[in-house]
C-alpha cells in the first residue's frame, strides 16, 4: 500500500500573536510541524506533501531539510481548498492520509489504525469524545449509529451542539474517492471557506461506510492556537519523555521540573537527575551517573560513574568515566574529559582536553589547551588564548603543577612535572621538573597615607 501524507500547515496563527508561523513554534525545541513531520516519516511507503501558506519562505527556510513536496496555498480559503491544492499529485490507489502541522503529539499506533480501516469501501475518520467539545465540528450519526455527516460549531443547530463525540480532521482514504469529492465541494456555510468534513456527507452518499477510531489520549489530537495551549502541550510532551526514562531505570527526583528537548542514544543504568534538569540535541549518558540540580546538558557524552553537581552547562563536551564535575562549571564545545577528571566550581573549559586524573578545581579559564595527565591548576589560572585576531595553543604536559592566580600565555607548553609559581604571567615554555615563576619584587613603602574623603 502506497501512503500519501498530505499536512496541512498553511495557516497564520492569529491567537499566537506573533510574527512567527505558528508551525514554528516549539514543542521541545522543534518546531511543531517537525513533530508531525517526523511522526510522518515512520509510516513505510509514504509520500509527505505539506500545504503551506503563511509565512512560506521562513518555513521552507527553517524546514528545508525535510524529504517533502511543499505546495504553497496563497489564499487560505479552509481545509478543502488546502487539500484541493495536492489532488493532482494523489494517485488513484494511494491510501490517503490526512494531518494537521499544529497537532504535534499524535502518535504512530494512532495513525496506523486509522489506515487500517481504509478499504474500497470505506473512509476512516478520527473522532474524540470531549467534556466540552466547543470549538470542534460535531460527529453526526443516525438511529443506527453510523456517522452521517460532521457539522461545524458554527452551523450547527443547538442539539447539535450538545453533542460530544467531536471531529479531529484527521481522516484516511482512497485517493481516487478523495478527488472525486474535492471536485465537488462548495463554500455554501457561515464561513464561506471549502470544508474538507463536507467529504464525509459525499461519501456517505456514494455508500461509503465512514468508520471511526479514537485515539488512546485526547492531547494526542490538541492543536495549537494560543500560547496557553502550546505550554500544555510541552508538559504533556515531557511527561510523556520524562514516564519512558523512569520505565528506563532513571531516577528523576521530580518528573515534572525535567526536560528532554531531544534524545538519548545511549542510556545507561542507576542515573539520577536532580530537579531542572535540561537535556537538548543528541546526548549519551552511561550507568552509576548523577546529575545535580539546574544542570544543562547538550549534544555531550557522559561517561559511566560520573557525577555532574548542581548549576553545570555542558555543551558538545565528552567527560570521561569516574570524573566529577561542577557545581557551577561550564564545559564548552570541544571538551575532552578523560577519567577521573575533576573540573570545580566556577571553571570553564573549551575547546580543550584534560588527561586522567587531573584536577581544575577552582575559578579558572582553560581554552584551546591540551592538559596532561595527573595536572593539578590551581584556582584563578587563564590560559590566555586569544590575541583578538588569533587563537593560540597551551600545552601543560603530564605532572604539572600550575599555582594559584597564574596566566599562561599562549602558545607556551608547560613541561612534565615543571611547577609554576603562584602569581606568574608566563610567556615562555617552561622546562620538565624545574620550578617557573614570574614575580615583581615585593617592596612596602613606610609613612604611606591612604586617601581620607572630604566630607561634604
Amino acid at each position: 500500500m502506497k501512503i500519501t501524507t498530505i499536512i496541512l500547515a498553511a495557516g497564520k496563527g492569529t491567537r499566537m500573536r506573533s510574527e512567527l508561523p505558528k508551525i514554528l513554534h516549539q514543542i521541545a525545541d522543534r518546531p511543531l510541524l517537525q513533530h508531525v513531520y517526523d511522526m510522518s516519516r515512520q509510516l513505510n511507503n509514504n509520500s509527505i506533501k505539506i500545504v503551506y501558506g503563511h509565512g512560506a519562505d521562513l518555513v521552507r527556510e527553517t524546514l528545508k531539510d525535510f524529504d517533502a513536496g511543499w505546495i504553497e496555498q496563497k489564499q487560505q480559503l479552509g481545509t478543502g481548498h488546502a487539500v484541493q491544492q495536492v489532488s493532482g499529485q494523489i494517485a488513484d490507489t494511494d491510501t490517503v492520509l490526512i494531518l494537521y502541522g499544529d497537532v504535534p503529539l499524535l502518535k504512530l499506533d494512532t495513525v496506523k489504525k486509522l489506515i487500517a480501516n481504509v478499504d474500497d469501501g470505506t473512509l476512516a475518520l478520527l473522532t474524540v469524545n470531549l467534556d466540552n467539545p466547543a470549538g470542534y465540528g460535531r460527529i453526526v450519526r443516525d438511529s443506527a449509529g453510523q456517522v452521517t455527516r460532521i457539522v461545524e460549531e458554527k452551523d450547527a443547530a443547538e442539539d447539535e451542539k450538545l453533542i460530544r463525540e467531536g471531529n479531529t480532521g484527521i481522516l484516511a482514504v482512497h485517493g481516487g474517492k478523495l478527488k472525486k469529492w474535492l471536485n465537488r465541494l462548495t463554500n455554501n456555510n457561515a464561513q464561506g471557506e471549502y470544508y474538507l468534513t463536507d467529504v464525509i456527507e459525499m461519501a456517505v452518499a456514494d455508500g461509503i461506510s465512514i468508520v471511526t477510531s479514537q485515539p488512546e489520549s485526547v492531547d494526542e489530537v490538541l492543536g495549537v492556537n494560543n500560547r496557553i495551549q502550546l505550554s500544555h502541550l510541552e508538559r504533556v510532551y515531557q511527561q510523556e519523555q520524562a514516564c519512558q526514562l523512569m520505565e528506563q531505570g532513571v531516577t528523576l527526583i521530580d518528573p515534572a521540573r525535567f526536560d528532554l528537548r531531544g534524545s538519548i542514544e545511549n542510556l545507561g543504568i542507576d542515573i539520577i537527575c536532580d530537579v531542572n534538569v535540561i537535556i537538548e540535541g543528541k546526548n549519551s549518558i552511561g550507568s552509576n551517573v548523577k546529575i545535580g540540580a539546574n544542570t544543562h546538558i547538550k549534544n555531550s557524552i557522559i561517561g559511566d560513574n560520573v557525577e555532574i553537581l548542581a548549576n553545570c552547562v555542558i555543551e558538545n563536551a565528552v567527560i570521561g568515566r569516574g570524573s566529577r564535575v561542577g557545581p557551577y562549571a561550564r564545559l564548552r564545545p570541544e571538551t575532552v574529559l578523560a577519567e577521573d577528571v575533576h573540573i570545580g566550581n566556577f571553571v570553564e573549559i573549551k575547546k580543550s582536553t584534560v588527561a586522567a586524573f587531573s584536577k581544575i578545581n577552582h575559578l579558572s579559564y582553560i581554552g584551546d589547551s591540551t592538559v596532561g595527565s595527573k595536572v593539578n591548576v590551581g584556582a584563578g589560572t587563564i590560559t590566555c588564548n586569544y590575541d583578538g585576531v588569533n587563537k593560540f595553543e597551551t600545552i601543560i604536559e603530564d605532572g604539572a603543577f600550575i599555582g594559584s592566580d597564574t596566566q599562561l600565555v599562549a602558545p607556551v607548553t608547560i613541561g612534565k612535572n615543571a611547577t609554576i609559581g603562584a602569581g606568574s604571567t608566563i610567556t615562555r615554555d617552561s622546562p620538565e621538573n624545574q620550578l617557573t615563576l614570574s614575580r615583581v619584587k615585593q617592596i612596602s613603602i613606610a609613612g604611606w597615607q591612604r586617601p581620607v574623603k572630604q566630607e561634604k
